[in-house]
């Protein structure tokens, strides 16, 4: 009876594992011990990303240089998803740009360096309307002209005037 009493609390342990495992997702049961870096990086990265990829980042950042001056004017893009390019422009734009689509996708690959657009979705929205930005105040424009005064004439002293007229334009009274 002592062999049978083994062999029935083994059948039970067994059944007791099974049980666990069909409770777990998948039968997956957690590893706790030392974990390659790269195999956590995945579960890491996926959230930062899967708002907007690098590839959707980079194209966003360069589309002017992607498609050209004339083009990045009156469209904008949107999102990449899945290797689809979702492109923004008014309605009547969309056919010329569907009838460029193969030049436009091998533009955006080439510039990204890999094959990640293969489809354009066209998007009927018109992009926003970009507006001048506004002459400085010709006060704002003396007072950062005698701020960078001390300085050697050159490219520094350029950029701080610049950035000194941009500072004191915002400024409002």
């Amino acid at each position: 009876m002592a062999v049978q009493d083994d062999s029935d609390k083994a059948s039970a342990a067994g059944k007791a594992d099974q049980g666990d495992k069909a409770g777990k997702a998948g039968g997956a049961r957690h590893v706790y011990g030392p974990r390659a870096v790269g195999a956590l990086v995945p579960a890491l990265v996926r959230p930062a990303f899967s708002k907007r990829a690098p590839a959707t980042a980079q194209v966003l950042a360069d589309w002017e240089a992607i498609v050209g001056p004339a083009i990045a004017a009156v469209s904008v893009p949107r999102k990449l998803f899945g290797g689809t390019l979702a492109i923004g422009c008014s309605g009547p734009l969309a056919l010329e740009l569907q009838h460029l689509a193969p030049q436009l996708m091998e533009r955006i690959n080439r510039h990204l360096g890999r094959i990640a657009v293969t489809r354009l979705r066209f998007v009927q929205d018109a992009p926003a309307a970009r507006v001048a930005p506004r002459p400085p105040r010709p006060a704002a424009v003396a007072q950062a002209r005698a701020a960078v005064a001390g300085l050697p004439e050159g490219e520094l002293r350029d950029a701080l005037e610049a950035l000194g007229r941009a500072v004191l334009a915002g400024r409002r009274g």
